[in-house]
């Protein structure tokens, strides 16, 4: 790990921490409570607003590589669970790669599957317990699995009942 990185991951664990907020509280008691020494000046005045402009740019740039470490980890973490999940679909595993065209076209495609389970499963009545019980029952009796679509949102015949 480089030094930067070090630097800014500890800084991000300290800025985030209740003792730095309590730092900062004390600061501006402090900067609030100098003013009638000072005559609240433009003087005064601009020392906070200095200090304050130059924390937030800095911070800006802590936040943004604290979130760029925590995406880039989290998707590692995604991918591994998209590549060990027998049924997942593995050309998910780099979507952050694709240009926003090919984004939009999984989206559609995606939708397009939610729509066709909501219809799916709006034409079965799940409004009870003892219906749903029922409905599962049916489908392990017949194999059925993400009721009656496969991961593409094609549908799929139930397997044949051995009899």
């Amino acid at each position: 790990m480089d030094w930067h990185s070090k630097f800014a991951k500890s800084a991000a664990r300290w800025t985030g921490n209740a003792s730095c907020f309590g730092l900062a509280v004390l600061v501006v008691v402090v900067w609030l409570v100098s003013g009638p020494m000072f005559g609240f000046s433009d003087t005064w005045q601009l020392v906070i607003n200095t200090g304050t402009t130059i924390i937030t740019f800095l911070m800006v740039f802590l936040i943004q590589n604290t979130q760029n470490r925590d995406t880039e980890a989290m998707q590692i973490k995604l991918d591994e669970l998209i590549r060990a999940t027998r049924m997942a679909e593995n050309t998910l595993l780099d979507l952050e790669e694709l240009d926003q065209a090919q984004l939009d076209r999984l989206r559609k495609r995606y939708e397009e599957l939610a729509r066709l389970a909501r219809e799916h499963s709006d034409s079965r009545r799940r409004d009870s317990p003892a219906h749903e019980h029922a409905r599962k029952a049916d489908a392990a009796r017949s194999g059925e699995r993400d009721g009656g679509y496969d991961n593409r949102g094609e549908h799929r015949e139930p397997a044949p009942r051995g009899e």
